[in-house]
């Protein structure tokens, strides 16, 4: 469906992997080497069907080999690298590898079988099997130079939540790619007021790499004049196809496609990979009118990762972009009310939704008014994907950091409000005001993106390959 084929597809992490020994061993234990070598293998097999691009730098067994490697992955661009304690190595043939690379270390203590047969286990494969021996050693060394590190112990094979915890890392290594690499467009300006939403670009730059690209209802409007009768055709038909129109007058359906069109013309243009926007205008002059038309647009560009931020917040912008590049969506939201009955919070927002964690197919309809913005149109309405769902959002302290936080609760079925707006019920572990309480107790932002999936366990990878602290409400 073109609606769901991504503008611009995510890139795959790029992970550095290497294996530890030690060269005096190879000639006291003959075919030591070559059993190393293959569990190398297995591991590069496993990391390569995990999603990422893998520099190997093979097994690394003295300290100028230690040097070499440093040197590939200082030039490799990498995001993560990977050691694999294969068996006994020093810290010092070690170390050297990862000090150049500047990203953090994943220390996999991976035994190839549950257990040694105890009777008859002699040296060589006690050696083979002794991957956590050097494991704490070369803890102390990482800490030591401050190299951040963390360790996954567990079996090479037939072990889910070892694999589990390495397959987080290459997608918080996707999506951490993803968000420094990316170009951030901000469209008008932030509405007005909302202080919680105010951002320095050069602070977000700084913090997470993005760059944001300053744009001018101009440049909309300059690619609204640019596209073919043709474009505006394909958009209606296309919007007709993913949607239930409901009240949707004929002009305002046509005015909302065309924009649609405008959006992603300025998004191939600008080369964007998300769009933070909003605009007032006065009196229905073109630029009102076109700022009023941008929910059906900006959600079809949120369908194909280009995720669009309303009222100009930047900062969940960056949480949206985040769990989009995790595959879990990533809707732009804000608590809408709770519910003391069934325990639940209602939680949504006018403007773009992400078409593709939808529950059941959305709904565009008609709105005579928008709710404390000018104009009037077409707006988008559904539910998210019944199930296990994560909140983030992203906020800014007083310090000036950026803060990551987020909760894990359950979107579950029932009747949503009718007012052209996506709204989800969401249950918590915790009651609705005890909800509340700890959330508002991490100062967030009042907007937070809206994802599917658990994803607790792979944002607290995210934090530390980023350096951005998460706060986790439950």
């Amino acid at each position: 469906m073109r609606a769901l084929t991504p503008i611009r597809p995510y890139a795959p992490a790029r992970a550095g992997l290497f294996a530890i020994g030690l060269q005096a061993y190879w000639d006291q234990f003959p075919g030591l080497k070559e059993r190393l070598e293959g569990y190398l293998a297995e591991v590069r097999q496993r990391l390569e069907q995990a999603g990422a691009t893998v520099v190997c730098a093979g097994l690394v067994d003295t300290a100028p080999k230690a040097a070499e490697a440093g040197a590939q992955f200082a030039a490799a661009d990498l995001d993560v690298i990977f050691c694999h304690a294969a068996t006994y190595a020093t810290s010092s043939q070690v170390l050297p590898v990862v000090q150049r690379a500047g990203v953090p270390v994943v220390v996999l203590n991976l035994q190839p079988a549950a257990r040694l047969d105890y009777e008859r286990c002699d040296t060589g494969e006690w050696l083979a099997h002794c991957s956590a021996c050097c494991v704490p050693e070369i803890a102390n060394a990482f800490a030591r130079a401050r190299v951040p590190f963390q360790v996954v112990s567990g079996q090479l094979r037939d072990d889910a939540a070892a694999w589990r915890e390495i397959e987080e890392w290459c997608a918080a290594a996707r999506a951490w790619r993803a968000l420094r690499r990316s170009r951030f467009g901000f469209l008008g300006h932030t509405y007005p007021g909302m202080l919680d939403m105010y951002s320095d670009f050069t602070m977000v730059s700084a913090q997470t790499g993005a760059h944001i690209e300053v744009l001018e209802m101009c440049d909309l409007d300059r690619c609204l004049r640019e596209c073919a009768p043709a474009d505006f055709d394909a958009m209606l038909g296309l919007t007709q196809s993913l949607f239930t129109l409901e009240n949707c007058p004929e002009e305002d359906l046509q005015w909302a496609a065309q924009v649609a069109a405008a959006l992603e013309r300025m998004a191939r243009a600008f080369d964007l990979d998300g769009l933070a926007y909003y605009y007032r205008g006065l009196d229905g002059n073109r630029y009102e009118r076109l700022g009023a038309g941008m929910i059906l647009g900006n959600s079809l560009l949120t369908a194909r990762g280009v995720p669009a931020s309303g009222e100009g917040d930047l900062k969940n912008l960056v949480a949206m972009k985040i769990l989009d590049a995790l595959g879990a969506g990533g809707a732009f939201t804000e608590l809408y009310a709770m519910d003391f009955v069934e325990q639940f919070v209602l939680v949504g927002h006018d403007g773009p939704g992400h078409l593709a964690i939808c529950a059941h197919r959305p709904v565009l309809r008609g709105l005579g008014l928008y709710h404390g913005k000018r104009g009037y149109g077409v707006s988008v309405e559904f539910s998210v994907r019944h199930g296990p769902v994560t909140l983030l959002a992203v906020t800014q302290t007083a310090e000036g950091g950026l803060k990551l936080i987020t909760a894990q609760g359950e979107s579950i079925p029932g009747p949503i409000l009718r007012i052209g707006n996506t709204n989800t019920r969401v249950r918590f572990p915790l009651g609705p005001a005890e909800f509340v309480n700890r959330w508002c107790g991490e100062a967030p932002t009042h907007h937070f993106a809206l994802g599917t999936g658990s994803q607790a366990g792979v944002l607290r990878k995210f934090s530390r390959l980023s350096g951005l602290p998460l706060a986790e409400v439950c």
